[in-house]
């Protein structure tokens, strides 16, 4: 399925420090499982009932400036990046 220089090549995009990639491959085999798992669901006989609007009821899109960076408002903020929790095992 996924192999550990996938995992490495998609960090590198990501621009995320990874020490050890091959324990990452177990945790990505588990979600691509988990998503086997609901795609074998078999909700197609469920109805999904949506509720209709006419696009004369939505309101306007409206600009509204803010008047500070808002992203050096946020707590981990270093330079460009914003800095993610770890993942945990």
């Amino acid at each position: 399925m996924v192999t550990e220089e996938e995992i490495e090549h998609v960090s590198k995009l990501m621009k995320i420090s990874i020490d050890d990639h091959r324990e990452y491959v177990d945790k990505v085999h588990a979600m691509i499982n988990y998503f086997d798992i609901l795609d074998s669901a078999g909700v197609e006989s469920e109805e999904i009932s949506t509720q209709e609007m006419s696009i004369s009821n939505l309101r306007d899109d409206e600009y509204i400036p803010f008047p500070e960076k808002l992203i050096e408002k946020l707590n981990h903020y270093k330079g460009t990046y914003v800095r993610a929790p770890k993942m945990s095992s």
